[in-house]
């Protein structure tokens, strides 16, 4: 199975092992300011030629009303999760709180992670520099009384 292709693993089978009935194979999670009009549309559309479904959020719903309830039910119901991973991700609180509901996916339900590092060098995520320590720096002042959250 390691020598087998992600678009081949993305694909419903019939003969899966898995009992849990996911809705989708694919949830994306991006920073809309970094990604959405260049690469994560691209994969997007990329996903959907080879018949993957996959969960992107709607930017018309990201600019008005909160859909947290919706991301998480969406988050729960996909087998897999693609974070893409760029410059300003950390910065978006939204971002953060789907990236730990895609975490906890990963301990109940056995959900599959697939990193991108678009413009950013993962050292920077895993050591917290660069922006990430920006970012983080301005959660932990933005949610002091709350510090657990960060």
């Amino acid at each position: 199975m390691a020598s087998m292709s992600i678009e081949r693993a993305l694909l419903p089978s019939s003969s899966s092992s898995f009992t849990h009935q996911w809705k989708y194979d694919v949830f994306l999670s991006f920073r809309g300011k970094d990604t959405r009009n260049n690469f994560t549309d691209h994969l997007y559309f990329a996903l959907k030629q080879k018949g993957i479904f996959t969960f992107r959020d709607d930017e018309k719903l990201e600019r008005g009303k909160s859909i947290s309830p919706e991301l998480s039910k969406a988050i729960e119901e996909s087998r897999f999760a693609i974070v893409i991973f760029s410059r300003n991700y950390a910065f978006s609180t939204w971002c953060l709180d789907e990236l730990a509901k895609v975490i906890g996916c990963v301990k109940e339900t056995g959900m599959i992670v697939l990193p991108i590092f678009y413009n950013v060098n993962p050292s920077d995520i895993r050591k917290q520099i660069g922006t990430f320590a920006q970012a983080f720096a301005e959660h932990e002042k933005r949610f002091e009384e709350n510090i657990k959250k960060v």
